[in-house]
């Protein structure tokens, strides 16, 4: 098999289980977050809070706000049926070439990365950073691929034009057309509660992480009860229980229900 058919044939198979494997990737890097450098997590953490844990808590948080965000524009401004909202194949009735799509060619896996970027910032274990990243990389590359050989097969000089003037990852802001949908309210919550519960089950996971790997490891497992209670565990609880009011509106009410063009 030719390496160019290798990449296509590669990257359609990660396409469709693209919802799956960042999970993978994420449960892959707790081994390297718990067993790689755990001193430093001792330094950091014990005692009296450090600037640097509050500065890259900060950092952390608005890397991931900023991954959020962008996806949610890019969802919510997307019509159906387009090269930006496909899920199980590749489908694209008309090339997207404006919003979004005029500044950056695949703004949904820049967001997603930039998601679990704050993720791994607020782990502050650099091996796991550069590892995961570097699997992104490759995962998101031969996806991008698949793509764009899908596209170009179906747009030809057209898709080409725009993929000239378009930077593939990096945006270029000042090309931004404004696009002909706006931002629907609706529609951010029905289809991005999901991935907003999922980075902050993800920082929760990570939040537990340090307390294993200081409090638990500095005092041993005479940690008053009280201490396994963190705010994160509330915040946790609290999110739940929207999710679970959103999911019983989407699916039992008509409240969330947008324009057909939409979803």
């Amino acid at each position: 098999m030719a390496l160019q058919q290798s990449f296509e044939q590669s990257g359609n198979f990660l396409f469709k289980h693209r919802g799956q494997i960042p999970v993978l990737i994420f449960l892959l890097a707790i081994p390297i977050l718990i067993y790689s450098n755990p001193d430093l997590y001792l330094r950091l953490f014990v005692g009296q809070r450090h600037t640097l844990r509050v500065i890259l808590t900060v950092v952390a948080i608005l890397t991931t706000l900023s991954g959020l965000v962008l996806r949610a524009y890019t969802v919510c401004t997307t019509p159906k049926g387009t090269s930006g909202r496909n899920t199980d194949k590749q489908v694209a009735k008309q090339l997207n070439t404006t919003g979004i799509y005029s500044v950056v060619r695949h703004p949904l896996y820049l967001a997603n990365y930039l998601i679990w970027a704050g993720i791994l910032i607020f782990a502050m274990n650099i091996w796991a950073f550069i590892i995961v990243s570097l699997l992104y990389w490759l995962y998101y590359e031969r996806i991008m691929f698949a793509e764009e050989a899908y596209l170009r097969q179906q747009f030809g000089d057209v898709f080409e034009a725009w993929a000239d003037t378009v930077p593939p990852f990096i945006p270029n802001w000042s090309l931004f057309q404004k696009g002909e949908m706006s931002f629907s309210f609706k529609t951010f919550i029905r289809r991005e509660y999901a991935t907003i519960y999922s980075a902050i089950f993800s920082y929760v996971v990570v939040d537990y992480l340090f307390f294993l790997l200081t409090d638990v490891r500095f005092h041993g497992w005479t940690v008053p009860a009280a201490a396994w209670l963190r705010p994160s565990l509330y915040v946790l609880a609290a999110c739940t229980l929207l999710m679970v009011a959103i999911h019983l509106i989407k699916h039992h009410t008509r409240w969330l229900e947008a324009d057909v063009t939409r979803d």
